[in-house]
């Protein structure tokens, strides 16, 4: 599994600096906002990131665990 995880770090890293190099830094920001952004929705509807402690985690508040 780990050399899948490593392939897929790859592929983005090559993505995110062909994008700087091609369309310069505004483009690297707006395409790495928009892979979290997307990599959030994916865990979300993978049912492997709890939503409920994601919004406590940007309310400020902390878990005992």
């Amino acid at each position: 599994m780990s050399g899948s995880a490593t392939r897929t770090g790859i592929f983005i890293g090559a993505i995110l600096g062909l994008t700087w190099v091609v369309f310069g830094f505004g483009a690297f920001v707006l395409v790495l906002v928009a892979m979290v952004i997307g990599g959030l929705v994916g865990r979300i509807l993978d049912g492997k990131l709890d939503v409920s402690s994601l919004l406590d985690v940007f309310r400020g508040k902390r878990s005992s665990s």
